[in-house]
């Protein structure tokens, strides 16, 4: 088995030189989509007073969530930004481990695997978070009040906060990215030495378990880190003080 794979790619697209999709992200990303969607609506379907089963596990969710948003900011401010943490935690984490499960590859082009190892997906999650953060430190503080924070404590401060911005963006997006990617190549190459012979798959068994609980410690470490910082940025747009 080749690691060396390709991925399915369409350029041009609306006649756009610029404009290319990676058909196996929109894949993934609507697949990971699709299981949040059922496993949340089953999971509220039947709601008790006394939660039991999967509605005491979404509740336990809803309760580590609040907590994390908690410890960034006042909640009388975060919770408007829990539907946020919420769906955002589970993306990452669902996308992370989506990557583990199985590998397709077709005339060498790979169409199943992690959109969280793209990093044109994990930049664009990171850039939609400080947009947020920009939209909702506007409408909280208002537009006067929150442009005061590019200028302090000395006006020419400004260019050091804008380049701040960018600098926020690629760390968020690229540490989610490098750990993903590192993890889906290693995983990769244990399956391709699996493949080669009998003997091959057997001295990749024990590795491959071992790399696979750890792949899902991982997972839920990177999802946890970049919902944390996302609430972390926004708090800093919307209160005042720290």
């Amino acid at each position: 088995m080749n690691v060396e794979t390709k991925a399915p790619i369409v350029e041009n697209v609306f006649g756009i030189s610029w404009l290319s999709f990676n058909l196996s992200n929109v894949l993934m990303i609507t697949l990971v989509s699709i299981i949040i969607f059922i496993l949340c609506v089953a999971a509220t379907r039947n709601l008790k007073m006394k939660p039991t089963g999967a509605q005491n596990i979404m509740e336990w969710y809803v309760d580590f969530i609040k907590g994390l948003i908690g410890d960034t900011m006042d909640w009388k401010t975060g919770k408007t930004f829990l539907p946020l943490g919420l769906t955002l935690f589970l993306f990452i984490l669902f996308s992370n481990v989506i990557g583990m499960v199985t590998v397709v590859i077709v005339d060498d082009y790979s169409w199943w695997g992690s959109p969280t190892a793209d990093a044109g997906v994990t930049l664009a999650l990171a850039m939609m978070v400080v947009l947020l953060s920009h939209f909702y430190g506007i409408k909280l503080r208002g537009g006067k009040e929150y442009g005061k924070k590019f200028f302090e404590p000395v006006f020419f401060m400004f260019p050091f906060k804008v380049i701040e911005e960018f600098t926020n963006t690629l760390t968020l997006g690229l540490r989610l990215f490098g750990n993903m990617f590192a993890g889906g190549m290693l995983t990769a190459l244990i399956i391709g030495i699996g493949a080669k012979s009998i003997g091959g798959a057997l001295a990749a068994g024990i590795p491959m378990l071992i790399w696979s609980g750890y792949s899902l410690f991982i997972a839920g470490i990177q999802a946890f880190i970049f919902t944390m910082l996302t609430m972390l940025y926004i708090s800093h747009k919307v209160e005042a003080s720290h």
